[in-house]
């Protein structure tokens, strides 16, 4: 079933230079980029992103590292693309993702853990809109 889902690449892997290596993964699993942009998230649009946390303890560590330098941010297209992306990620805690997903590769600890992606279609509908509007 072909969909579609948001990844953000985080400032963290911005800065190491990692962007055209996790993009080239995403393209080599077959997936379509529909949408790429840099952007550099206020503090307006990181508090509205992850207004889904905003009761949680740490709110305030997540808007602090969207906002600090910039991020990539694209809306790709394939079969199955919300949870495909989910698995090529890898767990949250970059030190526990499998080797051979992003965060199990690149990824240094749980705060600066490479990458984002939209967990269901209705996380995708709003999180594209904060970020692409």
């Amino acid at each position: 079933m072909s969909d579609r889902t948001l990844f953000i690449i985080k400032p963290d892997a911005v800065s190491r230079g990692l962007v055209g290596r996790i993009i080239y993964r995403f393209e080599s699993k077959g997936f379509t980029i529909i949408r790429l942009r840099m952007l550099q998230f206020n503090r307006e649009q990181a508090e509205r992103f992850y207004n889904v946390h905003k009761d949680k303890p740490f709110f305030e560590e997540l808007v602090s590292f969207i906002t600090s330098g910039p991020a990539v941010a694209a809306i790709i297209e394939g079969d199955h693309a919300v949870s495909a992306t989910r698995l090529m990620i890898g767990s949250t805690r970059s030190h526990e993702a499998q080797p051979g997903s992003i965060r199990g590769d690149f990824g240094l600890d749980v705060a600066m853990n490479i990458i984002h992606a939209s967990d269901s279609a209705e996380s995708f509908k709003y999180e594209s809109g904060v970020v692409f509007s």
